[in-house]
């Protein structure tokens, strides 16, 4: 009788057998991997990067609860004097998306450069690091570079979780994939906003309780060196550059767990699609890539306004519907408990419908629900269409956080992703402003107006121009 360590022996036998049956490439490294039935290893490095994305988010999406907290503290005011002023909260949700911006165009290159795991890891490191300093500011200087700072390295690590869980899954799961990232990572919104409601009327131990909102996202850095030891490096990038042995060790090692729990042989892999080997940033401006590349531009300008208008704005919409800070902020609390519940959603649906039908649907969605919302006041009908619009946003979310890393090549796909994204952090730069503008003459109703025009824009954008992707190869999508 075989002992267990035989059996184990065998199973990584049976999976380099399977691997050598075709020619170490590129294009042979993606069909293995797209072969492998979705078993825990593989779902165990989807949540291990979600992990990272909680706390990316948690960093990303806290402005919009700890902004009554500044303005009682005196650090910054609701309103802006003047359409561009930095003394309003306006300014500090500008600093964090001209950081994001900075992040995604000019840094988005690294993780194709460096690799995924290594780019994952650092760049976490860096806006946790940010986001301590910040948290001790007395001016709105002070707030407003290191939230920039901070930006930085959200950005960067934005682009390079979703390019990184693209190239490590199946394509068959690829959309529930990213449905389980968001789902893990918007729970970060309800932790923050009830974190909020304990804390931000009041100063514990003499802090301010916005300050300690910010240092309890910090402690994501005690987490961020047991997640990468759990995580190998993309196959594909590694494949990508040549360094086909590392490649080819990460497959096996990945084979092997997978076929032990699997508990049969491995389908064999299809046929392998050439593979280019490096790529550059003028690769995004040749057909098919080129309108790729403007439609999701166009998108991502447009599509920040619905998504950060309601999100950043949630308590501050609130006070100004007739509602107090300290209702306001619980009312916010139980919107929030609906952030990862949108995702959730998508792990039951995220493969079966086309991602750009998700996508304008939901698009279409946010312009009812907030117009609605703009006219009412009663407390369960606001609560309710908050919810409405937290779901849509977030199906929104994952869906395209999973197309637009689909619609380019390993070569510069995290370049890609980080060009086209970094327009939806530049928008949002002025989006802050021009809510605050739409909210201090037109009220909440002016918001959601200028909210539903944008989504006008995304749908159109997506509809009349966007591929179809749902179970197709990466690198089929891309030829």
């Amino acid at each position: 009788m075989a002992t267990p360590e035989q059996d184990q022996a065998a199973v990584r036998a049976t999976a380099s057998r399977g691997s050598a049956a075709m020619a170490i490439d590129a294009g042979a490294i993606s069909a293995r991997l797209d072969r492998l039935p979705a078993t825990r290893s593989i779902w165990k490095l989807v949540v291990l990067l979600s992990l990272g994305f909680f706390f990316e988010l948690y960093d990303l999406l806290y402005t919009g609860y700890i902004a009554p907290g500044l303005v009682k503290s005196g650090l910054l005011t609701a309103t802006t004097r003047g359409l561009f002023g930095t003394t309003g909260i306006a300014s500090f949700i500008a600093a964090l998306f001209a950081g994001l911006f900075v992040g995604t165009i000019a840094c988005g290159f690294l993780a194709d450069r460096f690799g995924r795991r290594a780019i994952f890891t650092y760049s976490l490191l860096w806006y946790t690091v940010a986001n301590v300093i910040m948290a001790f500011q007395d001016t709105a200087a002070g707030l407003n570079i290191w939230r920039f700072i901070a930006g930085v390295g959200i950005g960067v690590e934005l682009v390079t979780i979703g390019t990184y869980i693209s190239e490590l899954v199946p394509k068959q799961i690829r959309g529930r994939a990213f449905a389980c990232e968001q789902a893990v990572g918007f729970t970060a919104v309800p932790v923050v906003a009830f974190l909020a409601y304990l804390l931000v009327p009041d100063a514990p131990l003499g802090l301010d309780g916005w300050r300690w909102v910010v240092l309890i996202g910090a402690h994501g850095a005690l987490f961020v060196w047991w997640i990468r030891r759990a995580l190998p490096e993309s196959p594909r990038w590694l494949a990508q550059q040549g360094r086909l042995d590392e490649a080819d060790r990460v497959m096996a090692a990945l084979e092997a767990k997978v076929q032990a729990e699997y508990g049969r042989p491995l389908p064999p892999p299809e046929q392998a699609v050439a593979v280019p080997e490096r790529g550059s940033f003028s690769d995004m401006w040749v057909p098919p890539y080129r309108s790729r590349t403007l439609m999701m531009v166009i998108f991502n300008i447009f599509q920040t306004v619905g998504f950060y208008g309601f999100a950043n704005w949630v308590p501050t919409l609130l006070i100004k519907q007739g509602i107090t800070i300290t209702t306001s902020l619980l009312y916010s609390s139980i919107i929030a408990i609906a952030a990862p519940l949108g995702p959730v959603i998508g792990l039951f649906i995220a493969d079966r419908f086309e991602r750009k039908s998700v996508i304008v649907v939901m698009a279409g969605a946010i312009i009812v629900c907030g117009l609605w919302f703009s006219q009412i006041s009663n407390a369960v009908l606001l609560v309710s269409l908050g919810v409405c619009l937290t779901l849509a946003s977030n199906i929104m979310s994952y869906s395209f956080h999973a197309y637009q890393t689909e619609l380019f090549p390993t070569s510069v796909r995290a370049r890609a992703v980080g060009f086209v994204y970094s327009w939806s952090r530049f928008s949002a730069i002025f989006t802050a402003f021009l809510i605050a503008a739409a909210l201090k003459q037109f009220g909440s109703t002016g918001v959601f107006v200028l909210i539903a025009g944008a989504m006008l824009i995304v749908m159109a954008a997506i509809g009349f121009m966007g591929p179809r992707t749902k179970g197709r190869a990466l690198e089929t999508i891309s030829r």
